[in-house]
């Protein structure tokens, strides 16, 4: 990787201006920290079901050729949506400087360069 790593804030504006040109409607839910604030996305597909990402661990990003990594974050519940709210609540509580993304798209997809971990 090479080391240097867009700011937050300019990755968020380049995240969103892609979603808008697949079709999909994303919105800023929380400004964080502009220069490193950790990102979390949510999308929800509309149909009653959400999947949120979270930056991927350190260990699991060392050897890729992306500027951001995401995971997949497991949601614990009956109700996504209000799980998906639960855990960002909690990463809030943990990191006030993270930032917010949802995602609207009926097709789930999010644009994210996803690892396995």
């Amino acid at each position: 990787m090479s080391g240097v790593r867009l700011r937050s804030d300019i990755w968020v504006s380049a995240y969103m201006r892609r979603c808008r040109i697949e079709g999909a409607f994303a919105y800023l839910r929380r400004r964080g920290a502009e220069e490193a604030g950790a990102i979390f996305i949510k999308v929800d597909s509309l149909d009653g079901m959400v999947r949120l990402f979270g930056p991927a661990p350190q260990y699991a990003v060392e050897d890729r050729d992306a500027d951001r990594l995401f995971v997949e974050l497991p949601l614990k519940g009956d109700i996504p949506a209000l799980a998906a709210e639960e855990r960002l609540q909690r990463e809030i509580s943990f990191d006030p400087d993270l930032w917010v993304v949802e995602v609207e798209d009926r097709q789930g997809r999010h644009f994210l360069d996803v690892v396995e971990v």
